[in-house]
C-alpha cells in the first residue's frame, strides 16, 4: 500500500470516530443535556468561518461543544485537542 492511501484509511477512520460523537443539538438542548455550549463563530481549529467549506461539522468532546469548518478540521483537532482547546479555556 502506498503512504498516500495509509494516510486516507487513517484520515477516514479519525473522521469516522469523530461522526460517531456528533452532536447535531441546538446550543439550548446542549445545555440542558449538561453540554457547554460553543462559544466561537469560527472553526477551534483553522479560524475559518463556520460554514464556509460547506456544512459545519459539530462533536462533543469531553462535555464541551466543539464546531469545525470541515472534516479535515475535526482530524487535526483530535489529535491534539488541548492545543485547540486553550482556544475557548478562561486564561488561569
Amino acid at each position: 500500500m502506498s503512504s498516500r492511501l495509509i494516510h486516507l484509511i487513517i484520515t477516514s477512520a479519525i473522521a469516522l470516530a469523530a461522526l460517531v460523537h456528533t452532536s447535531c443539538a441546538s446550543p439550548a438542548s446542549a445545555a440542558k443535556g449538561g453540554v457547554k455550549p460553543y462559544p466561537l463563530d469560527v472553526c477551534i481549529v483553522s479560524d475559518n468561518e463556520l460554514g464556509s467549506m460547506g456544512d459545519e461539522r459539530r462533536i462533543v468532546h469531553e462535555g464541551q461543544e466543539i464546531k469545525f469548518c470541515c472534516e479535515p478540521c475535526v482530524a487535526k483537532f483530535l489529535k491534539n485537542p488541548a492545543k485547540f482547546l486553550a482556544k475557548i479555556q478562561p486564561a488561569k
